[in-house]
């Protein structure tokens, strides 16, 4: 009882499109029962020799015209129920779509996008078909096959009844196969969900598979993720394969019974030729209920399965959201973090540890560190990615946990070192954040990012097609592609998280200081394994196991021992060593 709750509770907004096209599915089941009672009737007036020309043809333009009332009916219900179907299957993509957007990253870290995908469309168009066929076949099989037996009992009771004995054999069949198709049907979808996982993996990856050669190995990989998909499915069809033809068999023994007795019956005289032929016409209308039992069954389950697992998903709640938030008009970009420590959920070692920054608004916090030492985690914390204590990080003197989701996001422009890019334009690209396009805006972002000049080089300009992920562009143009698009949101606070690992020395520093005007009176975060990229910077932090090992300018850090030193040293005879490089070749 609970499932069907479950299931049903998405039709209460549809009730009185769901009650109207069950009107319709009933008036077609009341005139499906008036034509083989008039084919009766003119089959004894013919044989005791009473029908005439005229009777005939009216009672054939009545059938006709019954089922032209039947035809338009059928298309009626169909667009009521089939039709409101697709539209509770609009609405709950839409939202489980917009649930798994508020979900945490710990979220995607555990599921597989391939699962995600497959519960949004596989899983999905099951419970689409449980709520459009299953109710119709519901509906239609219960209320017809009542009205049917109540008319075959007006002809003959013990006739009916003989013709009835093998429904009981229908219900048991159903319950003993209706469990087995559920549990069968649970491993279809996981089985598709890994099938897809597979090939979305293969997809995304596949600069790396011809890389290094793995297209044999992948190709295999699939071919055993494919050959399981497939041996859960013919599982699945052997089992629903053998409950619809049992069903019919079963069905089919009513024939049986009702040619064998009553062909005695009318022989003997206790029914007439038309009510044997009526009645016959009868049973024919119950073996579509009889088999619909089946389908029922299967459909139901199947919906049951799918939703079960989209519903584990929509019952996630987010652990990150707007709680107890005040109402700002602005950030100005002061960030305070006292005393933060943090850990991944099932991690027992501290990913930061008593971390303390007082960052002024317009100044620029540069951060170096090994990888690993916990600077994209800190970052992460700035945008709430994660959850935080209270009193730990503070903007513009507010809790971070009390400023409004959207609101910090939207303030803050993040630039990481993965830089993906949406299979549109360039131009969508860059202005993802806003929703009128401004082209003067679009090509300034793209000139302080140092892309426009590539970006004019292609046939289309700005209106190129980057493909999935951004693959027609090389890593340096996706990372200044990604710069421009946090450039035109005009945010308060800049990120630029290691974002220009892709591009040479010479570019960066190009980049750099046209980023100086954009950066102008707004708070930067430069995170950066290039002393060059950093030496400008208010303040430097220099991180290690997730704890800040020193801070300083760059002119007090290259004067103390430490890793800032080292590093420094090591790049400064990198460059070296590559500039005498350059004047041995001229």
């Amino acid at each position: 009882m609970s499932k069907l709750k479950a299931l049903f509770k998405y039709t209460r907004k549809y009730k009185n499109r769901y009650i109207l096209g069950m009107i319709f599915l009933i008036l077609v089941d009341i005139l499906q029962i008036i034509p083989p009672k008039l084919i009766g009737i003119i089959t004894d007036n013919i044989s005791n020799g009473k029908s005439n020309t005229s009777f005939l043809l009216k009672t054939i333009l009545c059938i006709i015209l019954i089922y032209l009332l039947m035809s338009i009916s059928r298309f009626m219900w169909r667009m009521f129920i089939i039709g409101t179907s697709k539209y509770i299957e609009y609405d709950i993509r839409n939202k489980f779509f917009k649930h798994i957007q508020k979900l945490s990253q710990d979220f995607y870290s555990k599921n597989k996008t391939g699962d995600l995908m497959s519960l949004a469309t596989n899983d999905l168009n099951a419970v689409r078909m449980a709520l459009g066929f299953g109710i119709v076949m519901i509906t239609d099989s219960s209320f017809l096959s009542i009205l049917t037996i109540c008319i075959m009992l007006s002809i003959n009771v013990r006739l009916t009844l003989f013709s009835l004995i093998p429904l009981p054999l229908i219900a048991l069949s159903s319950f003993i196969f209706g469990k087995k198709i559920y549990r069968k049907f649970l491993k279809v979808q996981k089985s598709f969900s890994n099938l897809t996982d597979v090939v979305q993996e293969s997809f995304s990856g596949i600069r790396v598979i011809k890389s290094y050669v793995q297209e044999k190995k992948e190709f295999e990989n699939f071919t055993n993720k494919n050959e399981k998909n497939l041996k859960t499915n013919m599982s699945y069809v052997k089992l629903s394969s053998f409950f619809s033809p049992l069903i019919e068999f079963i069905s089919s023994l009513s024939f049986v019974v009702l040619v064998g007795i009553g062909g005695v019956f009318v022989i003997d005289g206790y029914i007439s030729l038309g009510d044997f032929i009526s009645f016959n016409m009868y049973l024919s209308n119950l073996v579509w209920p009889m088999m619909a039992i089946g389908g029922v069954i299967n459909t139901i389950q199947r919906g049951f399965a799918s939703l079960e697992r989209i519903e584990n998903v929509l019952n996630i709640e987010p652990i990150i959201y707007d709680k107890g938030t005040e109402n700002l008009s602005s950030l100005n970009g002061d960030i305070v973090i006292k005393n933060l420590s943090f850990n991944y959920s099932g991690s027992n070692v501290n990913a930061l540890n008593n971390i303390n920054l007082n960052i002024k608004c317009g100044q620029t916090l540069g951060i170096l560190g090994k990888t690993g030492s916990g600077k994209t985690t800190l970052i992460n914390l700035l945008l709430r990615l994660y959850n935080v204590d209270d009193n730990h990080i503070f903007i513009n003197n507010t809790d971070i946990n009390k400023i409004p989701l959207s609101f910090l996001r939207e303030n803050i422009g993040v630039v990481t070192q993965e830089a993906f890019l949406f299979s549109n334009s360039i131009s969508e690209n860059i202005n993802l954040a806003n929703e009128t396009l401004n082209m003067d805006d679009i090509i300034s972002s793209a000139k302080a990012s140092d892309v426009y000049d590539n970006i004019i080089d292609f046939p289309d300009k700005f209106n190129t097609l980057v493909g999935e992920r951004g693959v027609s562009l090389s890593g340096g143009q996706k990372q200044r592609i990604s710069i421009s698009r946090a450039l035109i949101k005009n945010p308060e606070i800049l990120i630029f998280d290691d974002c220009l690992s892709a591009v040479d020395a010479k570019t960066e520093v190009k980049i750099l200081e046209n980023l100086k005007k954009a950066m102008k009176n707004k708070t930067s975060i430069i995170i950066s394994h290039r002393i060059s990229a950093l030496k400008n910077s208010d303040i430097i932090a220099v991180m290690d196991n997730g704890s800040i090992t020193d801070i300083g300018t760059h002119e007090t850090l290259i004067k103390k021992p430490g890793l800032y030193r080292e590093i420094y040293e090591k790049q400064s005879l990198e460059d070296k060593i590559a500039k005498e490089g350059d004047i041995d070749e001229a």
